[in-house]
């Protein structure tokens, strides 16, 4: 499996894990979205992912709005994915070659990291509805949809990020299920940065 894929998108079936959120239903506007996602700064958390072929892969995330994130891959996946620059690179353990890259404004992880998002834009989200204690939107490119899009997953009182699925352009889904984000916090530049990954990183 392609392994931009394997990061990017999560099976929806981990709506599951979100069944402990028991508030009262909400729907959250898109203004109230847009505002939270601007306000996520800097945030870190734990991660489960849900690949597209059903296996499951956890590990830590590093935000640091605009345009930076990180991920790192526990044990056997040991993979490392980061976003810095304007690039999405790919790091795996199981390849001798340099990483994967791609021009990260050809994702759907450039939506939620955009400098000023406004998901009121036209023809921007294309799915937004409420059930049970959660949110969800579906967002695009408006301008490139073929780049696939984003599903995000909110619960309310507070707005807090719980889960994302992306949908690349071949159809291909992952599902990204947060813990409970830690905001704030100093993050370096280097630590998104693949230059410095590639000095470190074990090549076989």
């Amino acid at each position: 499996m392609n392994t931009l894929r394997r990061i990017l998108v999560l099976a929806p079936f981990a709506l599951a894990f979100l069944g402990g959120y028991t508030a009262q239903a909400q729907q959250l506007s898109l203004e109230e979205i847009s505002s939270y996602l601007n306000g996520l700064q800097t945030a870190q958390a734990e991660f489960t992912q849900v690949n597209a072929d059903g296996t499951i892969s956890t590990g830590s995330i590093t935000i640091k709005r605009p345009g930076r994130i990180r991920f790192d891959y526990n044990a056997p996946d040991n993979s490392l994915v980061l976003a810095g620059g304007g690039q999405l690179s790919i790091f795996d353990p199981r390849s001798n070659s340099n990483p994967e890259q791609y021009p990260l404004n050809r994702t759907p992880l450039s939506i939620i990291l955009d400098r000023n998002v406004n998901l009121s834009r036209e023809q921007m989200v294309v799915g937004h509805r409420s059930g049970g204690a959660t949110t969800t939107i579906t967002a695009q490119d408006p301008e490139h949809p073929e780049y696939g899009n984003i599903q995000l997953v909110f619960t309310a009182n507070p707005v807090e990020l719980r889960q994302w699925i992306i949908t690349d352009n071949t159809g291909s889904q992952t599902t990204m299920i947060l813990g409970d984000l830690t905001k704030g916090g100093s993050y370096s530049e280097n630590l998104f940065s693949a230059v410095v990954a590639a000095e470190k990183w074990p090549l076989k």
